[in-house]
């Protein structure tokens, strides 16, 4: 509106949306499912957040029935190290360094309308390195050969150079892994969460292994300290009563009254 008064072709001298007043915005919380808000969510069908994360627990169950899913490495990799959608579906092999055991995040898959084009990451710090674990590893060796076996059997295949793709070497549309992983998750008997919160959870597990919110910044490409505090505000609270009884284990105790106590 305000280009439009600097421009004589178009009959406006002010901008109207200049007095339109909007309530500040507000980024969601995430919550645990706990088995109270379960319960809850069972009886009333009502999810207590619109951010809602799977313990530790739930992302197991989800990821023990999606493995042999033809998604499952980019369910792993949005679990266990918190990629988002169009980074995961966009991840090409040549930003894979399994000898390092890292990858780089440098393009992504986006969806606009239903239409999916490749593009730069979402930000500056969007763009990043992110370590891999043991088993994320193996997770990509696994899909590697298995990527290898697809590119013999295809009739026609269509090489894009990704991690993860259709039966002809396509790109996975990102609308496609969503339905997936709705559906896997449904048949698994879990609460319902959004596929981006599968990303949340990563950070979870982050949070539960100790990692500071510098480092869970880092992992999910926040651009901000303060997104990543502001999102898992919540969270940390309901973590602290696992931390403090996997603390108390380490200490040896022989006496069975304080173990008993170390115990309450």
């Amino acid at each position: 509106m305000n280009s439009a008064i600097r421009n004589p072709k178009i009959p406006i001298t002010f901008n109207p949306a200049s007095y339109v007043e909007l309530e500040s915005g507000k980024r969601p919380k995430a919550l645990l499912w706990t088995p109270g808000r379960i319960e809850q969510w069972q009886q009333t069908g009502e999810k207590p957040s619109r951010v809602m994360v799977w313990t530790p627990e739930h992302t197991g169950h989800f990821l023990d029935h999606a493995e042999g899913h033809p998604y499952y490495v980019l369910f792993h990799l949005i679990a266990y190290r918190g990629l988002r959608r169009g980074e995961a579906c966009g991840l090409p092999w040549w930003e894979v360094d399994l000898t390092s055991q890292s990858i780089t995040i440098s393009k992504t898959l986006i969806q606009i309308g239903w239409h999916a084009e490749f593009g730069e990451p979402k930000s500056d710090a969007s763009g990043r390195i992110v370590a891999l674990d043991v088993a994320s590893t193996e997770v990509l060796h696994r899909q590697k050969s298995r990527q290898t076996a697809m590119r013999e059997a295809a009739a026609h295949w269509v090489e894009h150079g990704l991690v993860c793709t259709e039966a002809d070497g396509s790109p996975i549309h990102p609308a496609k892994l969503t339905d997936a992983f709705h559906a896997i998750a449904e048949a698994a008997g879990l609460p319902p969460v959004r596929l981006h919160d599968l990303r949340h959870g990563a950070a979870t597990l982050a949070l539960a292994a100790g990692a500071d919110l510098k480092t869970v910044q880092e992992l999910l490409g926040h651009s901000t300290i303060a997104i990543t505090a502001d999102t898992y505000t919540h969270v940390l609270p309901e973590l602290a009563r696992e931390t403090a009884e996997a603390t108390a284990q380490l200490v040896p105790r022989r006496s069975a009254s304080a173990i008993q106590i170390a115990g309450i």
